[in-house]
């Protein structure tokens, strides 16, 4: 009896042992999964490294006070790297979020010597696609991916149809259109274009998106709610003389009453080639939707 006793317990010591080991791999092997390959990276103390990313820098967090670290005055896709202290030792690290969502790691390591100070993230997109491809959602984008936003974006602007034909604005040699607006997960695509037919180029102030009520829209704007694009394609400063740009707004979804309408407003830096579009809630119902499971406009 005493034998069987023995036996039993164990059996039961090694099936525990084999539950807690599954259990502990079950616990890690998710994160193994997931896990994102860090770059290496080099610095030193008496020169500052640059790495250049594809997009807008939007976070930046790092290891250690070893380094420091800051985005390039009037840059906002570069990344100043240095070291702080001499030899330091061991290794640290830092991350980087950009602004179409993707998250960068980098294993830093001290040289005196490094092998390159200037690192183009955009010759390693493809890298950067199959190792640190995930997304990382922004609120302002509710559940929509920031690389898919950005995607349709660049889709948008390449295939360049035109589907709205009634909206535009002409003086003074410049025309401004609405060419699409269109909709996909809660958010509004709106395809613009820009043609200087002058000479003189048309240098861009900035530009609104606001609705207002009709009545007073071609006067004095009493009341007035702003809408803030959450993306813009390809900011633009200049359209030079006789040429044509276009872009595309990336906004949260509205519509509005029957007695207002969306401004799109356009200003000339120092000068006076305002121009205006206005869209009513008629053309805002009837944007086009996109199925993304096959970028089908």
């Amino acid at each position: 009896m005493k034998n069987h006793l023995k036996t039993f317990w164990a059996i039961a010591l090694i099936l525990g042992f084999a539950v807690q080991s599954f259990a502990q791999d079950s616990i890690r092997t998710p994160l193994a999964l997931g896990k994102i390959e860090p770059y290496k990276m080099e610095v030193t103390y008496d020169k500052t490294s640059h790495l250049i990313f594809p997009t807008a820098i939007r976070y930046v967090d790092l290891g250690s006070e070893y380094l420091i670290a800051g985005k390039a005055e009037d840059a906002e896709n570069v990344l100043r790297v240095k070291a702080t202290v001499r030899d330091f030792e061991p290794e640290t690290n830092f991350s980087v979020i950009t602004n179409d969502g993707r998250f960068y790691s980098f294993n830093v390591y001290y040289s005196s010597y490094p092998e390159a100070m200037s690192y183009d993230l955009l010759t390693m997109q493809k890298a950067v696609d199959k190792a640190n491809g995930n997304d990382v959602l922004f609120e302002e984008l509710g559940n929509n991916s920031p690389s898919l936003a950005g995607l349709l974006l660049e889709t948008i602007y390449k295939n360049d149809k035109r589907i709205v034909k009634h909206i535009g604005a002409k003086s003074f040699g410049i025309q401004f259109i609405l060419k699409g607006i269109y909709i996909h997960n809660g958010k509004y695509y709106f395809h613009t274009e820009l043609r200087n037919k002058t000479n003189v180029p048309f240098q861009i102030d900035f530009i609104n998106f606001k609705v207002v009520d009709k009545k007073v829209a071609k006067r004095t704007v009493v009341q007035e709610r702003p809408m803030i694009p959450l993306r813009t394609y390809k900011p633009l400063d200049e359209i030079g003389g006789k040429l044509t740009e276009q872009n595309v707004f990336l906004l949260d979804q509205f519509t509005i009453a029957d007695d207002k309408v969306l401004l799109i407003e356009i200003f000339e830096k120092n000068g006076g080639r305002h121009q205006t579009l206005q869209v009513e809630n008629s053309d805002l119902i009837k944007a086009r939707l996109i199925n993304d499971m096959h970028l089908k406009f």
